[in-house]
């Protein structure tokens, strides 16, 4: 199974992908969509959901994990973020891309074991998982291909459970 992770936001959302090969993963490719305050919005989202359906298109996506929104002080930019999601969701359901929303408390459960883990934390399981000599960077990137992670992570868990059913 090959997962697109989505690490999504305004001025950097980060995208990794990973193949499956039963519970172990492979990583294929990863990296950071920039915008820049100098575009309007609307053309800076336009552009996260356009590039992210090329990559879809580029790595022939099976499925996508995406880190759903989360309340902070900053609501202004949770609402940038939630438009972000929305329509990369739009882009990649158009493509019939089977799309999965993960907390973030439920992706650190899922990478580190524990749903408090710091960022470094983060980054040094991602390396683990993906038998890498460095933590991926940007950070973004590193953040998305733990989410890609999640996903196969989830996925081949209820696959069992399926089948021992």
């Amino acid at each position: 199974m090959r997962i697109l992770g989505i690490d999504p936001g305004l001025a950097n959302t980060g995208w990794g992908v990973v193949d499956t090969i039963g519970v172990r993963f492979r990583p294929v490719s990863f990296g950071v969509i920039k915008t820049t305050t100098d575009t309007e919005q609307p053309l800076r989202i336009h552009h996260i959901a356009s590039q992210i359906g090329l990559v879809a298109k580029t790595y022939h996506i099976d499925v996508v994990g995406i880190e759903d929104i989360y309340f902070t002080k900053n609501i202004s930019s949770a609402i940038s973020v939630a438009k972000v999601i929305g329509a990369i969701c739009h882009e990649l359901s158009s493509m019939d891309k089977p799309i999965k929303l993960y907390s973030p408390v439920q992706i650190k459960s899922t990478i580190t074991g524990y749903g408090g883990a710091d960022k470094k934390q983060m980054q040094e399981m991602v390396k683990l998982h993906l038998g890498l000599k460095e933590i991926p960077r940007p950070d973004h990137a590193a953040d998305a291909l733990g989410i890609a992670i999640c996903l196969g992570t989830l996925e081949t868990s209820w696959s069992k459970l399926r089948n021992n059913t």
